[in-house]
């Protein structure tokens, strides 16, 4: 099954650009999963099983630094890595 996941890092630290910029060359590293990154979020789209255990594997690594972290994440059983143009709204 196919899922696209919108997720969000908000370190609980003053330092934290850093944090997220390592979290996601990480997340880029995994040639089965496609991830989208802008300004807000990241999108990470992908089969169920092959993201879920990407996400498993980096957040309990990102828990275990002892790094106050919190997670959003908003996830949909369909791949919209679909772009729409400002005409598409009119």
């Amino acid at each position: 099954m196919k899922i696209s996941i919108e997720i969000s890092m908000y370190p609980l630290s003053e330092k934290y650009k850093p944090l997220i910029t390592s979290f996601l060359k990480r997340l880029n590293t995994y040639q089965n999963i496609t991830i989208e990154t802008n300004g807000m979020s990241t999108q990470i789209f992908g089969e169920f099983d092959d993201v879920f255990q990407t996400l498993k594997a980096e957040i309990k690594d990102e828990f275990n630094k002892n790094n106050k972290v919190i997670f959003i994440m908003k996830c949909v059983n369909s791949h919209l890595q679909e772009k729409y143009s400002n005409e598409y709204f009119k």
